[in-house]
C-alpha cells in the first residue's frame, strides 16, 4: 500500500556569511562545534524562505529562539504549529527533507499539534516549496551532508532509525489493526458504513472495517467473474484474506504466491482452521518463478497492492506471466495499486519515508505504465475491461487502521518478536513511523498527490460481462 513522495522540501539558501560575521571566524566557529553549527546553518537557511514557500494556510514555528509566522491566519483554514525540541530536526530537514521531517518526528525532535493538518500544509503549499529550490541549495546540502557524516558517523539516534526500519514483518504487529481478514489494502466504504466520511461524520462503529474489506474482496472476485469451479492464480497472499474468501463463497480453487515466511505461516493456519486445505495452495514463490504447469491454467488472476513492489523495469516481465498462466478465452485478470497520476509518475524515484522505512526500493506506477505494460506483454491479447480509482476510500481506511493501532498495540505485545524494542525510546519511535505512515499516506491520497487504480483485463475476444 505504498505512497510517496518525488521532491525534496525546496530551501532557497539565505547568504551563509552576514557582515558581522567574517569568514575566519565562521570557520573556526563551525570546526570548534560543527554539529551547532551545522543545525544553526540549517535553521536559518530554511526559516528564510518559509515566507514565499507557505502561500495556503498558516504555519507557526516555535524552537528555543522564540515563535515565527508564516502564511495568513484564516477563521477555519489550515493552522499547523511545530515545536522543535532538538535543532538536529533543522539539519535533517536540510539534508533530507520529507524524509529527515519523518526521522524527527519518529525520533521526538519535534512535536506536532496535528499531523494531519501538517502533512495538508505541505501538500497545499508544494508547488511554492518547488519554486524555492536552488542549485546552490542542492550543492551546499550535499557538501554539509559529507560534512555531517564525517563528524558524526552512526550516532545513536540513526542507530535507532535502521532499527525501527526493520520491524515490519511481525504478525502480531498487523493483527493490532487490520481487520478480521487481515486485509493490508484499501477498503471499499458503501451507505452502510456512512460512505468514505462515515467515521468522521457520525463516529466509527464496530465492524465497519470487516464490512468494507469483505466487500472490496467481493467486488474484485466479482470483476474477475469467477464461478464455481474456477481455478485462480494470485500474486501477493497477504495473509490469504481474498483466497479464503474466493474458496469459501465463491466456490473456487486458488494458488497464492508469496514471498513472506510470517504471511505463509498464518495464512495456512488460517486456511486450515476454514477447513480449505483441499482449495487454497500457498507457494512461498517468487512470481518469477512459477512452474511450466501454470501454463494457460487459470480462469482468473487477482493481484491486490502487490504491483508497488515489482518496480518498473519489470511490469513486462509480470504481465507477460500473467498472460502465460491465464486461460487464452473466457479468462480475466484484476491488479490494484497504490498509483502516480500520469503526471508525477516516472520510473525513477528517490528515497523518502516509505521506501526508507517502510516499503525498501518500492516503486508506484502510474495506471498508464501498466495498461500499456499489460498490452505489450500480451502482444494484444488483452482487453482492458475497466479502470477504477479508489483513492478516496483509502483515507478512512487508513484512520480505521490508525485507531485500532493505539487501541490494540502494546509495548509486551512485540518484545518478544523485536527485544530491541525493550527500551521505551526504540519502541516509542516503532509507534510513531506507523502514526505517521497513516496520516501521511491518508492525506496524499486525500489531496489527488497519489491514486489507488484497479484494473481488469479480459482476454482479447471474451464477450463483455451483460452480454455472457
Amino acid at each position: 500500500m505504498p505512497v510517496a513522495t518525488t521532491t525534496q522540501p525546496c530551501v532557497r539558501l539565505a547568504p551563509p556569511f552576514s557582515k558581522s560575521v567574517q569568514p575566519a571566524s565562521l570557520f573556526s566557529l563551525a570546526f570548534s562545534n560543527p554539529r551547532s553549527w551545522l543545525a544553526s546553518f540549517a535553521r536559518t537557511s530554511i526559516l528564510s524562505v518559509l515566507s514565499d514557500a507557505i502561500s495556503v494556510g498558516h504555519l507557526t514555528v516555535t524552537d528555543s529562539e522564540g515563535s515565527h509566522t508564516y502564511g495568513h491566519y484564516r477563521k477555519g483554514g489550515n493552522t499547523v504549529h511545530i515545536v522543535v525540541i532538538n535543532d538536529a530536526f533543522w539539519l535533517r530537514l536540510m539534508l533530507s527533507g520529507d524524509l529527515g521531517f519523518s526521522e524527527g518526528y519518529m525520533l521526538g525532535d519535534i512535536e506536532v499539534e496535528d499531523l494531519k493538518s501538517c502533512m495538508d500544509l505541505w501538500l497545499d503549499n508544494q508547488t511554492g516549496m518547488e519554486e524555492t529550490l536552488s542549485s546552490s541549495f542542492a550543492r551546499i546540502s550535499s557538501a554539509a551532508s559529507g560534512l555531517y557524516n564525517s563528524f558524526f558517523g552512526q550516532t545513536k539516534t540513526q542507530a535507532r532509525l535502521n532499527a525501527i526500519a526493520s520491524y515490519d514483518q511481525s504478525n502480531t504487529l498487523f493483527k493490532a489493526f487490520l481487520s478480521h481478514e487481515m486485509m493490508y489494502s484499501c477498503a471499499l466504504w458503501d451507505d452502510a458504513e456512512g460512505g468514505v466520511r462515515g467515521d468522521l461524520e457520525m463516529g466509527p462503529t464496530p465492524g465497519d472495517l470487516e464490512a468494507a474489506q469483505r466487500r472490496k474482496i467481493h467486488h474484485v472476485l466479482r470483476k474477475a467473474r469467477v464461478k464455481p469451479g474456477h481455478r485462480i492464480l494470485e500474486f501477493g497472499s497477504g495473509w490469504g484474506g481474498l483466497a479464503i474468501e474466493a474458496a469459501r463463497t465463491f466456490g473456487c480453487e486458488v494458488d497464492t504466491l508469496t514471498l513472506s515466511i510470517e504471511q505463509k505461516t498464518l495464512a495456512e493456519e488460517r486456511i486450515r482452521a476454514a477447513g480449505l486445505e483441499d482449495k487454497i495452495r500457498v507457494h512461498l514463490l517468487d512470481y518469477r518463478e512459477i512452474p511450466p504447469e501454470f501454463q494457460n491454467a487459470f480462469d482468473a488472476f487477482v493481484s491486490i497492492e502487490m504491483l508497488e513492489h515489482v518496480g518498473a523495469k519489470h511490469y513486462h516481465t509480470y504481465f507477460k506471466l500473467v498472460d502465460f498462466a491465464l486461460k487464452s478465452h473466457d479468462a480475466t485478470a484484476v491488479v490494484s495499486a497504490s498509483t502516480f497520476p500520469e503526471s508525477r509518475y516516472t520510473g525513477y524515484q528517490s528515497e523518502d519515508f516509505m521506501r526508507r522505512y517502510m516499503w525498501p526500493n518500492s516503486c508506484l506506477p502510474s495506471a498508464t505504465a501498466l495498461i500499456t505494460a499489460a498490452q505489450a506483454a500480451s502482444h494484444g491479447r488483452f482487453t482492458l475491461e475497466g479502470v477504477e480509482n479508489h483513492a478516496a476510500h483509502y483515507p478512512r481506511t487508513l484512520r480505521e487502521w490508525g485507531r485500532r493501532l493505539e487501541k490494540n498495540l502494546t509495548q509486551d505485545m512485540l518484545v518478544k518478536e523485536y527485544p530491541a524494542l525493550r527500551e521505551r525510546a526504540n519502541y516509542d519511535a516503532f509507534r510513531k513511523k506507523w502514526q505517521y505512515l497513516f496520516v501521511y499516506a491518508g492525506a496524499g491520497f486525500a489531496k489527488g498527490y497519489i491514486t489507488c487504480h484497479m484494473l481488469t483485463f479480459t482476454r482479447q475476444n471474451d464477450c463483455p460481462e451483460l452480454c455472457d
